[in-house]
């Protein structure tokens, strides 16, 4: 059996094509950052039998989905933000209450107690505000992303009308 007929027993899942493909770029291209046009992309798929329309539905669909990605990356900060605002909050209470409870001479005795609760307070904040998964993620960041859009579309319409009486 030659080279080539062995070659061409070999089958491959679409999954295992797009990884070998993926790899081959990445390889082909030393430069990490040589980037190619749109009519390249359009050629590559054309040598592999790839619709020009399918080409332009795969590049809006791959938009859409670094979108959501940069949307939920910015979600996430947000969330972590609005913990480390929680958190600092925590801290200073805790510490004025232990503060009180020290100066009241009885030494730590009821602070500690509270200083558990808001402890046991903070692991479920943690635990809420890093869990990326499950359907109250979900919930969480498509209220968020529909606050996130009515915010946009009123700067945008404020800044419109103000541009508009900017003018006369």
């Amino acid at each position: 059996m030659t080279a080539f007929e062995s070659n061409s027993l070999r089958s491959y899942s679409q999954e295992e094509v797009q990884q070998i493909l993926q790899l081959a770029i990445a390889r082909q291209t030393d430069d990490g950052d040589q980037e190619f046009s749109y009519q390249q992309i359009i050629e590559i798929a054309a040598e592999l039998q790839i619709s020009p329309e399918a080409v332009k539905q795969a590049e809006c669909d791959w938009i859409l989905q670094k979108s959501d990605v940069q949307q939920r990356k910015a979600f996430d900060l947000y969330r972590q933000g609005k913990f480390k605002k929680r958190l600092g909050n925590y801290a200073i209470t805790n510490g004025f209450l232990i503060l009180i409870n020290l100066l009241g001479g009885t030494g730590l005795t009821w602070s500690l107690y509270i200083l558990l609760f808001c402890g046991l307070a903070i692991v479920l904040d943690i635990w809420n505000t890093f869990q990326s998964k499950g359907e109250e993620y979900e919930n969480a960041f498509q209220k968020w992303n529909r606050k996130h859009q009515i915010k946009q579309t009123i700067n945008t319409v404020l800044n419109k009308w103000f541009k508009a009486f900017q003018t006369y």
